[in-house]
């Protein structure tokens, strides 16, 4: 190459550098559990609510709607099966024996009768229909 093209492309590329300007590239992360700004935490949490489709079902409790008599029935209910359960596991494992037959307790139709595996009571809760099988083995 001869000196005037060497010296055309050297003064040519002078000229262009002087307009070019370099920039710092950082990377700033956003979320603050990786190192961005604290203050970014409520805006990301806003932000990733409102696109959740994810909707919390919370039952709705409240001491002035709840029916005084029905827990008062609940209570009840649960207080006659309990001492029930005493009276039976006390005479199965105590030193009574339990003679099978058909109880009535409020609501509950009860049956205890002798089985292959042990003593079976049945429970039959006559305002709900639902059923329970209770088998206390024998020792």
């Amino acid at each position: 190459m001869d000196f005037k093209k060497i010296s055309v492309i050297a003064i040519f590329t002078m000229i262009c550098s002087f307009g070019l300007q370099a920039q710092e590239f950082v990377y700033r992360p956003v979320n603050p559990a990786f190192g961005g700004n604290y203050l970014n935490y409520q805006w990301m949490l806003s932000s990733a609510q409102a696109q959740s489709d994810f909707k919390e079902e919370t039952p709705q409790r409240d001491a002035f709607t709840r029916d005084p008599l029905a827990d008062f029935e609940a209570s009840l209910s649960r207080q006659i099966l309990n001492q029930l359960s005493r009276q039976l596991t006390t005479m199965q494992f105590g030193a009574g024996a339990l003679e099978e037959g058909s109880y009535v307790f409020g609501n509950y139709e009860i049956d205890v009768t002798p089985g292959l595996d042990g003593l079976v009571i049945y429970i039959l809760d006559t305002t709900t229909g639902n059923e329970t099988t209770i088998t206390i083995p024998n020792l």
